[in-house]
């Protein structure tokens, strides 16, 4: 066993199931020795959330609806007195209507809610908890090729997964000095509760394992363990990327 982030503690956000991508990474994180603490998002989550944890060692388990300044605000009460090495930021929402109609008719409330939760949400986590990574750190979230290209009926979470991006690089540049890095990890399309909800996800599953370079989807573990690099010692000249774990497809021109 390496143990990788032995000694250190991480804030994994994102967690609703087992296919879940937050899940695959707490898991490695786990493995590499890291003390977790998990949130859920209002009581529908409780369940299984609190679940999931019992077969990653009962890490302590938060309420945080990451839309409620109010919420944020107590994760940071709850948390002071600890410190914090790593944090995963791994919530996305759109309305499905708005996946599934041309990105023209994306209503002003449906595009709103897809920034809020699935972009500004990553600025109102870093505010919360870079006052608690005294020791400087890691922040990663979670994006999709779909921030850079048109991908039919990715729609209006391509353009959120875009100022997503782009606050990365602002946040990096902000928490720098303080030594927080703060990267995104690009995953391949992956079967996922929250994929369903994107029209003919089946179709894109099969074109990328037919043209990405290794000629296959990507595996959830390999995500989780580009995250373990980004938040362990290894990672920490990397900051304000984007990292591809996608079986190389971002570099195919289709």
């Amino acid at each position: 066993m390496s143990q990788l982030l032995e000694g250190k503690t991480a804030l994994i956000l994102g967690i609703a199931n087992k296919w879940s991508l937050a899940f695959a990474i707490a898991q490695a994180f786990r493995r590499e020795g890291a003390k977790l603490i998990l949130t859920y998002q209002g009581e529908r989550l409780k369940r299984s959330v609190e679940d999931l944890a019992g077969e990653l060692g009962e890490p302590r388990v938060l309420e945080c609806d990451v839309t409620k300044d109010d919420d944020l605000a107590q994760l940071t009460e709850s948390l002071e007195g600890g410190r914090l090495d790593a944090v995963v930021h791994s919530i996305a929402f759109a309305n499905r209507e708005d996946l599934e109609r041309p990105f023209v008719e994306t209503s002003r409330a449906g595009y709103l809610l897809a920034q809020e939760v699935s972009s500004y949400s990553m600025v109102a986590v870093a505010r919360a908890a870079a006052p608690l990574m005294t020791g400087g750190g890691a922040m990663i979230t979670l994006t999709y090729l779909g921030s850079t290209r048109v991908l039919t009926n990715y729609n209006v979470m391509g353009v959120a997964k875009a100022a997503l991006e782009a606050s990365v690089r602002y946040l990096a540049s902000e928490l720098g000095p303080r030594g927080i890095r703060v990267n995104a990890i690009s995953a391949g399309p992956v079967k996922t509760a929250s994929a369903r909800g994107i029209r003919d996800f089946s179709k894109i599953l099969q074109v990328v394992g037919e043209h990405a370079p290794l000629r296959r989807n990507t595996d959830p573990a390999e995500v989780a363990d580009a995250a373990v690099f980004l938040a362990s010692d290894l990672g920490r000249g990397v900051t304000g990327d984007v990292m591809f774990v996608d079986a190389g497809f971002h570099i195919m021109g289709l």
